[in-house]
């Protein structure tokens, strides 16, 4: 994971991945860790593909939860710590049942004027973030684990 050099503050986004497949169907879940370059993106709204999207701004893994005839229980805890030379600097997490839109919502969404020949990774967005007077820097340690699918770990460049 890289943060922006041009962007004095920095967050990353824990986030759902939805696993799509081209006929728009959720076939699994994953972990996502979708950085934002804050300071780019309050600059303008239309600078929000600068602030979202440059090498390195997004990671996914560290596997697929196959999806069987259960979906991922709304009470699933998704949940993020950041260190910094070994130190806990933040903290937090949430359920997915306090997203705003379902699941199939956001996918239909996304392929009402889209394809995808391959199928999708559809990060569902987050309220995890740390507050204003934070941002990451080089070396910081962020790990992002979501209840029955494991932890993303990714060291900051």
């Amino acid at each position: 994971m890289r943060i922006r050099q041009d962007s004095s503050w920095n967050v990353p986004e824990p986030e759902l991945v939805l696993v799509v497949n081209k006929s728009g169907e959720i076939i699994g879940y994953a972990i996502g860790n979708d950085m934002s370059s804050r300071s780019i993106e309050g600059e303008n709204p239309l600078y929000l593909p600068q602030a979202k999207v440059y090498d390195g701004s997004a990671s996914i893994g560290p596997c697929i939860l196959v999806k069987d005839e259960n979906e991922i229980a709304p009470s699933t805890v998704i949940a993020i710590e950041i260190k910094r030379e070994g130190k806990s600097v933040y903290e937090a997490s949430t359920t997915i049942d306090q997203m705003k839109r379902g699941h199939e919502e956001l996918v239909s969404f996304l392929y009402k004027e889209y394809s995808f020949p391959q199928g999708a990774f559809l990060m569902t967005g987050t309220c995890l973030v740390p507050d204003d007077t934070f941002t990451l820097n080089r070396e910081d340690e962020i790990a992002i684990a979501i209840e029955g699918i494991g932890t993303l770990h990714n060291i900051v460049d």
